[in-house]
């Protein structure tokens, strides 16, 4: 399964040439991880925080910038969990506009306690929330 969103593409997104600043990119992924948390896992990131005790921050991210995206733009997420590891997992977020691909990255992120500031395992209630939106391939 893979999970939807769409984000629009602000005049504060956009850089003075009228396309999105590229750090804007990645800030937009993180509200589209904030959002399947939500949506896709039934779990805000208030609750991962405040009442599980726990964050993903992530450690690795691997972009790529394919199209210039511009004001006004709505922007179509794609997110899919490309592997789950004791502690960590890697998010592949594809962002494309009306078909066209505009942006790539793939965030690794690590649980982690709140209280202890280290990594901890990925239990099986987790994993398997995760593992719904694992996908075989994708291109």
């Amino acid at each position: 399964m893979i999970f939807h969103c769409q984000k629009l593409i602000r005049f504060s997104h956009c850089d003075p040439a009228g396309i999105v600043f590229y750090p804007r990119y990645i800030e937009l992924g993180v509200e589209a991880v904030e959002d399947w948390f939500s949506q896709g896992l039934g779990v805000s990131f208030w609750a991962l925080h405040e009442e599980h005790r726990l964050g993903i921050p992530a450690v690795h991210l691997d972009v790529n910038f394919i199209t210039p995206s511009r004001h006004g733009d709505r922007l179509d997420f794609l997110l899919s969990v490309a592997h789950v590891g004791n502690s960590s997992m890697t998010l592949d977020v594809i962002v494309e506009c009306e078909g066209q691909r505009r942006f790539r990255e793939k965030i690794t992120v690590v649980m982690v306690s709140l209280d202890t500031m280290r990594s901890v395992p990925i239990t099986d209630s987790w994993r398997l929330k995760f593992s719904k939106f694992m996908e075989s391939e994708r291109i």
